[in-house]
């Protein structure tokens, strides 16, 4: 018997390491930027005590950091780069539109820290930067958008292929880019490193 299996409706995430020594600088210039800007940004400390966040985000108190700092808006033009290679593999028709950076904030996750499950709504393409992935850190855990929709399916094995898994991790090193569609449902487990995990996320819409 003749049988054949298609694979359709994949979900894509891209995935991009900056190179070479102007890499290497520009993150040592976020790294500094990042922290510093946690210790001053006193609303941003309050919102996070607020909303019971383990760790600074600054996605609720600085939407311009681009305009403040020049390390941020070097990272915003590398990124538009990648946001829009990773446009064409998904074959997006953007028409008379473009995808345009909305927002982009810093995420500092202490040890012991989480960042629950989440989407980007109001977003077309969302993504993360990696400035500090300490040995130990957390991966991202995505999760398959179909998930909720498996009702009675039995569970998947515990060796079951990439493209069969429920949720797949992604482990990025240091001056990675992630990139993904914002319906993507995704979260950060615990912190298991003894120092912070320094990200920036950001958001790009199509207007």
């Amino acid at each position: 018997m003749m049988a054949s299996v298609d694979i359709r409706f994949s979900t894509r995430i891209y995935r991009a390491r900056l190179a070479g020594a102007r890499a290497v600088t520009l993150n040592e210039e976020l790294a500094r930027s990042c922290l510093s800007i946690a210790t001053d940004d006193a609303a941003g400390q309050a919102w996070c005590a607020e909303n019971h966040y383990n760790g600074y985000t600054s996605y609720a108190s600085l939407n311009d950091l681009p305009w403040r700092f020049p390390d941020f808006a070097d990272l915003a033009k590398l990124l538009d780069r990648h946001v829009a290679a990773f446009a064409r593999e998904l074959d997006l028709d953007l028409g008379s539109k473009s995808l345009t950076l909305d927002d982009i904030w810093i995420n500092i996750l202490p040890p012991g820290g989480v960042h629950t499950s989440h989407i980007h709504p109001h977003s077309a393409i969302s993504g993360t930067y990696y400035v500090a992935i300490p040995k130990g850190a957390s991966a991202i855990k995505f999760e398959d958008p179909r998930l909720g929709f498996m009702m009675a399916a039995p569970p998947r094995k515990k060796n079951a292929a990439p493209d069969n898994r429920s949720f797949v991790y992604i482990a990025p090193q240091e001056r990675t880019v992630l990139l993904w569609e914002s319906w993507l449902r995704h979260e950060v487990p615990v912190n298991e490193s003894d120092s912070d995990r320094i990200s920036i996320s950001f958001n790009y819409g199509w207007r």
